[in-house]
């Protein structure tokens, strides 16, 4: 595809650096829709003689077609939970009253495509409101309504300019505290995600009306999230810049005319409130703890002499932290999956909780009420099931169960251990069928992330049944940049270390190989977001290792990234090529930067959304512009740009289905 280029060269601290596709960076222009018009034009010729789609298309929905819990949350003897009954582009939200169920929100009546997703909600301490976030085609942007849960009507009151902010009940249930965006218009566009303040909303009064409670203009960039603290005497503000792990901790009393106090104003750590007892408030904390540690400060004391350990650090992550009954129930990360173990009071170990698979929790909550605890637990041949642990009678029992259109008896997952670059010993799962021959001729998915403190722990998803009917193997590699192994995990892939996640990634791809799972022309690799950053740059270091590539909502351009929407947010975990320091490493592995002329490549499919408000479509189509121009004209190189659609929040059954079927039949032409 014939591409114009233009003449822009930036000096980045004495390097001259071409930037010839710039004007992609405008989405609006004739130039970029012509061009994005071309880009899918080419994309549809590609899948057009594709075929096996229709056949995967028909047992995907058929794979997918189950009934999808989610952990409930019960208030005043409601249980408030959601459910996709199979195919449904959106979760219901439903109450239980005495056994029977409700309909409480369907967001699939707010579309008729299933491109307005409900994205969160908050129920009143009363159980008379709920207040929930909508997201249209995929934004990080949402508006908060509120429902009567008795009559099932929306009142009024809409809130507007808001994105990653929660919504904290009053205690007396007047209304809300949260966190919003300036007013566009009102300030330049480059702050619109900035100048982050706190609001009270009162039910039945218009927004405009809502009361600032706190603000920091001095820090424009700091972002701010509200909730009432477990005795209700307190509000709570934790403070956070960008995606840094470290934050901030903010309390103000709840009845008096004190001000708001900066508990902890150093960002030094990360700081996760649990509880409090009047004036003693207990933290999860990483600060001189890379596993993480339980402890309590004195607020009427709160130096850090004062501060006492409750639960040491342990050889496993503490991942979370709840208290209940005068207990802590620490939820354990051991070698990337999770334990639950229960500490008294005092932060003496007690029990543990015998979790029935090997898997990942998906969420907690806890009913005041009745002493239970509510979880999920899922594995990659297990889809969520919801349990209920009672701490009295230190039972377990099964909430939600769903019933899969498949027999997963017949796969299996393993984890074993590889050595990367650096003599760095990396867990990696892998799910395949029982009796799988190795014979160097299984086709594989490689799958990875790497990095913002996220452990890829064991995850369903239905359309790698599919995968694994065909005879494939889906290896996760549990890359550093992640949590699996602490803060020290995490920063040994960050910054100037981010070079390791993708030594990781490769020494995974060269033992897949070296075992006899698969060859070079079967290994595909996958990621998205922060892993489709990943997988551009570990395709661009070694175009060799790889049969195929399947780059998801990608971060490409790392001189630029912090430019756009809300980049600037991952400056802590990236760095920043403003910074004379960090520029060399950022330059040293920017796909975008070190595409090599004439180099072939291997096939590779960029798929990315229109709406995509997080990572930006401009950084697949410059990557694909540039592939085009640069790589040996038999590299194929397919962009699937998709409309409606965003980074992923509240994608429709629909839209991931076709997704899938695309990713598919890429996979079986191109690794045959």
């Amino acid at each position: 595809m014939t591409t114009y280029k233009d003449n822009i060269v930036e000096d980045f601290h004495g390097t001259k650096v071409a930037d010839p596709y710039r004007w992609l960076e405008d989405p609006d222009s004739d130039r970029s829709q012509d061009w994005s018009k071309q880009a899918m034009e080419q994309c549809d010729t590609y899948f057009s003689d594709a075929t096996t789609r229709e056949v995967d298309r028909k047992r995907l929905e058929e794979l997918w077609n189950y009934p999808k819990y989610f952990v409930p949350k019960k208030v005043k003897d409601i249980l408030f939970y959601q459910k996709n009954d199979g195919l449904q582009n959106q979760a219901i939200l439903y109450k239980k009253i005495n056994d029977t169920d409700e309909v409480l929100i369907d967001p699939n009546t707010l579309s008729d495509d299933g491109t307005v997703a409900m994205t969160g909600f908050s129920i009143s301490n009363d159980a008379k409101y709920i207040a929930y976030a909508t997201s249209t085609h995929g934004s990080d942007w949402q508006e908060i309504r509120i429902r009567d849960i008795h009559t099932g009507e929306d009142l009024e009151d809409v809130i507007k300019h808001v994105k990653f902010t929660n919504t904290a009940w009053a205690p007396d249930n007047s209304g809300f505290y949260y966190a919003r965006f300036p007013e566009p218009g009102s300030v330049s566009k480059e702050d619109e995600s900035n100048y982050n303040r706190v609001y009270f909303h009162k039910i039945g009064h218009s927004q405009s009306e809502d009361t600032l409670i706190h603000e920091q203009p001095e820090d424009k960039e700091l972002m701010f999230s509200p909730l009432i603290s477990a005795d209700e005497k307190y509000l709570l503000l934790y403070v956070m810049l960008g995606t840094a792990t470290e934050n901030r901790f903010y309390i103000k009393k709840l009845n008096g005319e004190e001000n708001l106090v900066k508990l902890l104003d150093d960002q030094d750590a990360e700081y996760e409130y649990i509880t409090n007892e009047n004036n003693i408030f207990y933290f999860k904390t990483n600060l001189d703890a890379p596993n993480g540690k339980v402890i309590a400060i004195d607020t009427d004391n709160p130096t850090r002499e004062n501060w006492t350990d409750i639960i040491s650090e342990q050889e496993d992550v503490i991942d979370h932290v709840e208290y209940m009954d005068g207990k802590f129930i620490v939820a354990l990360l051991h070698d990337a999956h999770h334990q639950i173990h229960i500490f008294n009071k005092s932060g003496e170990y007690s029990q543990s909780v015998e979790l029935p698979v090997l898997g990942s929790l998906t969420n907690v909550t806890k009913s005041k009420e009745d002493h239970e605890l509510y979880f999920g637990i899922t594995s990659f041949l297990n889809p969520t099931t919801v349990y209920t642990y009672n701490l009295q009678k230190e039972k377990l029992t099964i909430t939600f169960e769903s019933e899969l259109p498949i027999d997963t008896g017949e796969f299996e997952t393993n984890q074993v251990f590889y050595t990367s670059k650096d003599g760095t010993k990396v867990p990696m799962f892998l799910t395949h069928k029982k009796g799988l021959e190795l014979d160097g001729q299984n086709p594989v998915i490689l799958y990875g992330y790497g990095g913002f403190n996220i452990s890829m722990s064991p995850t369903f998803n239905p359309a790698i049944l599919r995968w694994l009917e065909k005879g494939g193997v889906y290896a996760v590699a549990n890359l550093r940049g992640g949590t699996e192994y602490g803060e020290e995990w995490h920063r040994a892939g960050m910054l100037e270390n981010k070079q390791n996640v993708f030594d990781d990634f490769i020494s995974a791809g060269e033992w897949l190989i070296e075992s006899r799972y698969t060859d070079k022309g079967k290994l595909s690799i996958m990621g998205g977001s922060n892993g489709g950053l990943l997988v551009a740059a570990c395709m661009v270091q070694r175009p060799d290792l790889f049969g195929a590539v399947i780059c998801r909502v990608p971060v490409i351009d790392m001189l630029r990234y912090h430019k756009f929407t809300i980049g600037r947010y991952w400056i802590p975990e990236y760095g920043s090529a403003d910074n004379p320091e960090q520029f060399p490493f950022l330059y040293s592995y920017s796909p975008l930067h070190n595409i090599k002329e004439g180099e072939k490549y291997p096939p590779t499919l960029i798929a990315t959304a229109e709406s995509d408000d997080r990572v930006v479509p401009a950084h697949s189509k410059k990557f694909a512009a540039t592939l085009w121009e640069k790589a040996d004209p038999n590299s194929t190189v397919i962009l699937r740009l998709e409309s409606k659609a965003g980074h992923g929040l509240g994608k429709p059954t629909s839209k991931v289905i076709d997704e899938w079927v695309d990713f598919y039949a890429f996979l079986d032409k191109e690794l045959n």
